[in-house]
């Protein structure tokens, strides 16, 4: 079934293709990652120069790993869900530790990794390593509802086996045109089959799918899927103590973080998750800090 949709699809995305510095002929494995890592629920666009940044201060594992956690985190800036930074610091102190400073080309060793799923570990696999595996993040998920099962959009439910099933099957049988295949359904997810006003008219599977053939029928579900309000919310309040912690070369007293949050009792409580998942450090002298920014 696969071999229907190959041919199209490659050579629309040979022509259209975004230039992506972890697509390049010569990124290494370590930039894919950082990539996969950094596009967790962030937008390229957010990406590209948080990446670039990322890779001139540390372009292996190993400089990574040399620093603490703190730096990784300092470096993250304003790039959202900065447990990521944490994990991927961590991420490299293992390589250092298991795998000799390099990415491990087995989608089970990246699985052992922190913050590296099913979807993570495929995709560096795949794209760092020319292999076969079904890479299905959200875009990749919505083509195949799409063109396979005719549906507006995928179940808002977990990612079934069928799915997953159904993705391997149209993987052309040699694993490095297989990887370039799972990263040309993603690009057409993302530039072309988007989530709202899809230009199917510029789609190379078009006269394939079978979501345009019955008329593209709207979203089984009823109502629009909610986007997640930032304003107000406990995230935006441990963003504002992280910048306060990122912007001090010192820890800071409690009483730092009351200029740039109003809520007492959301601060703390804000103030009390970030210590619990190690991205801030309390110090004996009741000052606070990024973790191993300085000596207790």
């Amino acid at each position: 079934m696969g071999t229907t949709y190959c041919e199209p699809l490659l050579a629309w995305y040979s022509r259209s293709a975004r230039d992506l510095p972890w697509r390049a002929a010569g990124a290494t494995p370590w930039s894919v990652l950082v990539s996969e890592f950094m596009l967790q629920q962030t937008p390229v666009v957010r990406v590209l120069p948080a990446h670039a940044a990322w890779l001139a201060r540390w372009p292996s594992p190993r400089a990574l790993a040399a620093d603490p956690p703190a730096e990784a985190i300092r470096q993250w800036g304003r790039l959202g869900y900065p447990r990521r930074a944490l994990r991927l610091h961590e991420t490299a102190g293992l390589l250092v530790a298991r795998h000799g400073g390099q990415v491990p080309d087995s989608a089970e060793a990246l699985r052992a990794l922190p913050g590296v799923g099913g979807y993570t570990a495929a995709a560096v696999a795949a794209f760092a390593f020319g292999q076969r595996h079904a890479v299905l993040d959200t875009n990749v998920r919505r083509v195949l509802a799409r063109l396979i099962a005719g549906r507006a959009l995928p179940p808002r439910s977990t990612m079934s086996v069928a799915e997953v099933r159904m993705a391997e099957s149209l993987l052309p049988d040699e694993p490095a045109v297989a990887a370039r295949w799972s990263v040309a359904v993603m690009e057409l997810g993302a530039l072309v089959c988007t989530a709202v006003a899809p230009r199917c008219g510029e789609c190379p599977l078009a006269d394939g799918c079978a979501w345009l053939a019955a008329g593209r029928p709207a979203p089984a579900e009823s109502g629009a899927r909610r986007t997640q309000r930032y304003e107000g919310t406990d995230r935006q309040c441990r963003g504002r103590v992280l910048a306060v912690l990122r912007d001090s070369g010192t820890p800071v007293p409690r009483t730092a973080f009351d200029a740039v949050w109003p809520d007492p009792a959301q601060l703390a409580r804000a103030l009390d998750t970030l210590i619990y998942d190690g991205l801030v450090d309390p110090l004996p002298d009741h000052t606070f800090a990024l973790p191993a920014a300085s000596p207790p």
